[in-house]
Order: C-alpha cells, then structure tokens, then sequence
C-alpha cells in the first residue's frame, strides 16, 4: 500500500509535470471507484491543474474548477504517460479505474491489481468534502506537530502502539510498512500499549516517527512514479523482510499474520527475544 512517502514522491512529481496543464477528458473504467456524482466527473474536462498536495494518504489535484481527489488503497498505484495510449478502455477488462488525458498529450492511469477493490476517486468542491479526509488527524511531519501533540494523542489509549500509529484519524499517513519500520527504529513492541509508555518511550518513539518519515520522504522526492515502489522496498529495514537478517543486531526478522496482512519485528530489537505469536498457527491449535 502506497503511504506518506510515496504518496508524497507522486504529489510532487504531480505537481511539478501538472501544474498549468488542462484536463481534456477523465475516463472512469471502474465505476465503483468512483465515490461522487456532484459535481459530476465530465466537471473536470477543460479545467487547469493548478496544483497537488497530499492529506494523509489521499492525493488532491486542484484545478480551476473542482478538485480530484484519490486514494490508492491498498493495491492501487499511478501509472504516467508522457504520451497517453490511444487504446480504448473497455471497463471490467482492465485493472485501469480511471484514465485522464491532458492537453500537452501526456497523461495517467490509477490501476489497481487484485479483485479486492478499493481505490477511490472523489469529484469536489473542496477536500474537506471527501469523508476520509475530513476524519484525518494530523500530520506527523507538520512542522506544528510535536512530541508534546503527539503525547497528548498516545495518552489514555489502551491499543497497541502499531494500531495507534496506523489510525488515519490519528495520526494521518501511516500505514502497516512504516509502523512497522518506526516501532522497529524505536526498538518497540508492536503491542506495547499506548497507554503504557513512559515519557522516554514517547520520545524515543516520536524520534523514531520523525527521522523515518523524513528519510523516505527525502527518498522518494524526486522519483518518477515507475520508481517508487522499488525505493520503498530498498529502504525497509524489517517489512516485508520476513526470515531476513536483521540489519541492526544480526537476529532473524519475525512476521505475525493476520487476516489479510502482516506484521514484521526483530525479536532482539523490539521484544527482549521473545517470539510474538503468530495468529494463523494458534487458530489451528485451538
């Protein structure tokens, strides 16, 4: 799932390749991705892109008219084109959800593999109008957000700290690969609870927030979407890297699946050696 620093990498190749250009015509292929029916998506045909920003995890393209606004989901990416195919998108064929073509002959697709849907695509007036946006807490690399902010959101809350930090309406931007990187920088268990954490904890933690999402977001600046996948996945110290080696202490890296993801630790680093259930072997036990 593309998080804070990838979907910063594409809003500011956005907004640097976009801003000036004209939609000329915005093609949903997948219907169900689109999320609005007013103002309508035939709104944005002639409308200059006046630029891109991010709000969490969702990316918003203003023109002189209404602004697009999508999220990428989970399995869902931006696909560029300096000279947009001519091939006609023939919806349910085609993992395409929308096409918009520009005037200077450029354009992209948003795709989305899988058969899990759940990319969205919002036609509005304001930002604000689309739901996911309005419940965002705040940015962790707002210059206003600090280690007192972020005590103040971990205080009273008995979840685990790798839920907290993956909350949108918490914290806005991260999500199962970051948290899993910050807990593992702050040498913490992903189930420590909020509530548990001592003043050194939540400062250890804070930096580690910080100086991670700073790092990647300094990775991906930069980078032409085709890029960023990969620069995210280098970049990983323990996510994704299940039976590795750790690269801090030497330990193997440990995974606990769930339903439909996982988590990744490194024993040594984050639980004092202990190994962390896995959820998929004491459902079979019991």
């Amino acid at each position: 799932m593309p998080e804070m620093p990838e979907v910063q990498g594409l809003v500011d190749f956005l907004r640097e390749r976009l801003t000036g250009v004209q939609i000329t015509r915005a093609t949903v292929a997948n219907i169900a991705a689109l999320k609005t029916y007013d103002p309508p998506i035939d709104a944005l045909q002639g409308q200059e892109i006046t630029g891109a920003s991010r709000h969490g995890k969702f990316i918003d393209l203003a023109t002189t008219g209404p602004h697009l606004v999508f999220h990428l989901a989970k399995a869902g990416w931006l696909r560029w084109y300096d000279e947009l195919p001519k091939t006609i998108i023939r919806p349910g064929k085609t993992p395409i959800a929308l096409r918009v073509a520009l005037s200077d002959g450029a354009g992209f697709d948003l795709t989305e593999a899988g058969t899990k849907k759940s990319l969205a695509v919002y036609v509005v007036r304001e930002p604000s109008d689309v739901p996911g946006v309005a419940r965002l807490g705040p940015d962790p690399l707002d210059p206003s957000f600090s280690r007192d902010t972020f005590a103040e959101l971990l205080a009273g809350r008995r979840t685990q700290i790798k839920g907290v930090l993956r909350d949108q309406m918490i914290i806005a931007g991260v999500g199962n690969a970051y948290s899993d990187e910050i807990l593992h920088a702050a040498k913490m268990s992903p189930y420590a609870l909020a509530s548990s954490l001592s003043d050194d904890d939540v400062t250890r933690l804070f930096d580690a927030m910080t100086e991670t999402l700073t790092d990647a977001v300094a990775e991906a600046s930069g980078k032409p979407p085709a890029e960023l996948k990969d620069a995210k996945r280098r970049g990983m110290q323990v996510h994704g890297r299940r039976g590795e080696t750790c690269p801090v202490c030497g330990d193997e890296v440990r995974s606990v699946f769930f339903a439909d993801n996982s988590l990744e630790y490194c024993p040594t680093c984050q639980t004092g050696g202990k190994i962390l259930a896995d959820r998929r072997l004491s459902r079979l036990l019991k």
